[in-house]
């Protein structure tokens, strides 16, 4: 059906006339405030970064207490709503959909309230409710999570429902298309993790894939290649690895780092095997290919026209995007203080990443890599936590080990107490065992390259 539309318009070449006002003003809206960083303070951010951080100093006598509440909401209201299944909430789907769950997602969601509560006032044994866990969770976390979600989801279609994505990606399809096999559209969700936060990239793909946008093995592509960490949040890291004074050579190490995964990983299991059928319930809508008559500038912007001039009325996006919030707060953040909580006590009050990392120093030392026994569970243990490798290493005298394990830990991408819960959550079909595979994958891959560069580059 959208092939014989392309053909149809092939046949008349028809092209836009006068300005088209519904796709130029919010999209550079939407360009401005997922795309563009702006001084604030003395950081870089982008436009909902700004707002985030307004909102969440704003919130912040409160903020922790409210969510708490929060939680405490979804884990009661989902265990009557999935037990009981009433009539006030089957019979309205949408509603439904948020509070009826699978029985082990109900659970999750009971035990992040537990954990909430337990935390907030410091009821419980030690490692659960301790800063270094629990409460690194809910007082670090989930604060910044909350506010940043909330806000992007209440601003996300100015950047998909009115044509950028169709504009940019035809533009681009040339290059993402043969390099990383995805659709030209998928560079605004790189480009709005590498500039805004990576966050925004998996909402910009998750919102994409059930529109019909990505299949199933594009959309977990994107989520697990291209979510690459925002230059401010890198910035963080090197200066807790004591490396500011080399931030650009360092960020230009993690970007060739992901680049090399980015071409590797799609072409290789498990991503290879994820298949090519669309989300259920929503037709394949994209179709980069510039047919006869036009120029790619040309049909790029035909179809960022026409989509714009089918965008939802203003009523329809406020009701999408409400329900979008309400699925973040009443779903994932349950998912998130519950899960990230267990993989934070794993990762700070066990011995697992000491023990699994054995094997990984004697490679450490044929690479010749300083302080290896030191360097080697911080190269692991970032699968629990993005902060983790940055805090063990940064007590490592050696400036070159502090680097490589920087550097390979922002390649990495996967981190369980935000992005995986995200992703098992979402309905992207990808879940722990293939994330933890592709975490170990990109180890293997960016590893090598970031130690050549630092041994006969940098240092």
């Amino acid at each position: 059906m959208y092939q014989d539309d392309v053909n149809s318009q092939a046949k008349s070449a028809s092209y836009p006339k006068g300005i088209p006002w519904k796709f130029i003003i919010p999209s550079l809206i939407g360009v401005l405030l997922f795309l563009i960083p702006f001084p604030y303070g003395d950081q870089w951010l982008v436009g909902i970064g700004v707002m985030a951080e307004f909102i969440q100093n704003t919130a912040a006598p409160f903020l922790v207490e409210l969510l708490v509440i929060v939680l405490v909401i979804s884990a009661i209201l989902s265990t009557y709503a999935t037990l009981a299944k009433p009539d006030w909430i089957t019979e309205k789907p949408r509603f439904k959909e948020l509070v009826v769950v699978h029985p082990f997602w109900l659970i999750v969601r009971i035990l992040g309230g537990i954990f909430a509560v337990m935390v907030y006032f410091q009821v419980g044994p030690g490692w659960l409710i301790s800063d270094a866990s629990g409460g690194e969770v809910l007082n670090g976390l989930l604060p910044i999570l909350a506010i940043w979600t909330l806000v992007m989801g209440m601003l996300l279609p100015l950047l998909v429902d009115f044509g950028l994505m169709e504009w940019l990606g035809t533009m681009a399809q040339k290059i993402m298309r043969p390099l990383f096999k995805l659709p030209g559209r998928s560079a605004v969700d790189g480009l709005a993790s590498w500039m805004g936060n990576n966050m925004v990239s998996i909402l910009i793909t998750i919102n994409q894939y059930e529109d019909g946008y990505y299949s199933k093995r594009e959309s977990a592509v994107i989520v697990t290649s291209f979510t690459i960490t925002s230059i401010a949040f890198a910035l963080i890291i090197a200066t807790i690895l004591d490396l500011a004074h080399m931030f650009i050579p360092f960020y230009l190490t993690v970007t060739v780092g992901v680049l090399a995964a980015a071409l590797i990983c799609p072409r290789i299991p498990p991503l290879s095997r994820i298949s090519e059928d669309y989300y259920e319930g929503a037709d394949k809508k994209i179709e980069e290919d510039v047919p006869t008559g036009y120029t790619t500038l040309q049909w790029a912007y035909t179809k960022a026209v026409n989509k714009s001039e089918k965008a939802d009325s203003v009523g329809q996006l406020v009701n999408r995007s409400v329900y979008s919030a309400l699925d973040i707060w009443l779903g994932m953040l349950p998912v998130i203080m519950s899960i990230g909580t267990i993989a934070m006590v794993i990762a700070e009050f066990t011995m697992l990443f000491d023990i699994i990392s054995y094997p990984l120093i004697p490679v450490l030392e044929w690479m010749q890599i300083p302080e290896a026994a030191q360097a080697a569970p911080a190269l692991l243990v970032g699968f629990a936590d993005m902060f983790l490798p940055a805090l063990l290493a940064s007590g490592i005298e050696s400036e070159l080990t502090r680097f490589v394990v920087g550097a390979v830990s922002l390649t990495q991408l996967i981190y369980l107490s935000e992005i995986g819960v995200m992703l098992i959550r979402s309905k992207i079909p990808i879940n722990f065992w293939q994330l933890l595979a592709l975490f170990l994958i990109r180890t293997i891959i960016t590893l090598p390259i970031v130690v050549v560069i630092a041994h006969f580059i940098i240092f």
